[in-house]
C-alpha cells in the first residue's frame, strides 16, 4: 500500500563562530542550496566519516540516511 511519508526534523539553536558562518554562508550561496542544508550535509558527511572507538560505537546506531 502507498503511504506518503513525512521525514521528521527539530528546531535546534546552535552557537558557531562568525567566521565559520560567513564561510558556510558564502559556500552555500555558491551552491544556490540554504545554509540549513550545507550545515545537515556537512553534519551527516562528518558523523559517517569519523573514526569509530568502541564508546562511540552506540551513537553510530543512530546513522542517518
Amino acid at each position: 500500500m502507498f503511504r506518503i511519508q513525512k521525514p521528521t526534523a527539530s528546531n535546534k539553536t546552535i552557537r558557531m563562530p562568525d567566521t565559520l558562518i560567513d564561510t558556510l554562508e558564502q559556500l552555500a550561496a555558491k551552491h544556490d542550496i540554504s545554509f540549513n542544508r550545507l550545515v545537515i550535509q556537512c553534519c551527516e558527511y562528518a558523523l559517517q566519516h569519523m573514526e569509530m572507538d568502541k564508546d562511540s560505537a552506540d551513537v553510530s546506531e543512530g546513522k542517518m540516511k
